[in-house]
């Protein structure tokens, strides 16, 4: 059984997918998650994790001196969990170096939007859907991608497209792609351990 823990800044709907899918779904008998890391002490994630009897740590910055140290006991709590894969669901931090260093190809990260299209520093969240609409774009959708030291460059692993009308609101197309992430991810997930096992 693969041990995922997943990083978490937010709401927690990726993490509720995840979660959903190793009990009926793509990941049922393959993985578990094991342990739910938030940067943010009010993120309901937290609440969804502890529903789940899954082991929870919050972890703010602010309280560090530094990025290194912040990122140690992170890692830290990645080891001592003993996960195999790390997830971010709406983590809204870079990943430490020595954090990749210790999980090479075994990061992955969910994107609102097509990469490497409306992608990269500040494009997160209602802003992606929102530059979307902007640019009239006739369809958007979700990318899985590995985790690298940038913003949303990394290797892609799984991409889905969804139709947009051109009456679609940033709330409207934000409704279409979190469908799509939530259908996405699991499956990214699967891919990732079908190739490390």
């Amino acid at each position: 059984m693969i041990k995922i823990a997943v990083l978490v800044s937010g709401g927690g709907s990726n993490l509720q997918a995840i979660i959903d899918s190793t009990k009926k779904g793509v990941l049922k008998g393959l993985a578990k998650v094991v342990l739910v890391v938030s940067n943010n002490v009010t993120a309901y994630a937290i609440e969804r994790a502890e529903k789940e009897k899954i082991k929870t740590f919050c972890i703010e910055r602010n309280y560090y001196s530094d990025d290194k140290t912040y990122n140690a006991d992170i890692l830290k709590k990645l080891q001592e969990a003993k996960a195999d894969i790390v997830c971010l669901a709406g983590y809204m931090r870079i990943v430490g170096g020595n954090i990749l260093e210790a999980y090479p190809g075994k990061i992955l990260n969910i994107h609102p939007a097509l990469l490497p299209k409306y992608g990269g520093k500040g494009m997160f969240g209602h802003r992606v859907h929102e530059a979307v609409v902007a640019a009239k774009e006739a369809k958007s959708g979700a990318t899985v991608h590995f985790a690298d030291e940038t913003y949303d460059t990394g290797q892609i692993i799984l991409q889905r497209e969804v139709e947009l009308s051109p009456k679609d609101t940033p709330q409207a197309v934000a409704k279409k792609v979190l469908e799509i992430e939530h259908q996405i991810y699991p499956e990214a997930i699967k891919k990732v351990i079908e190739e490390i096992k």
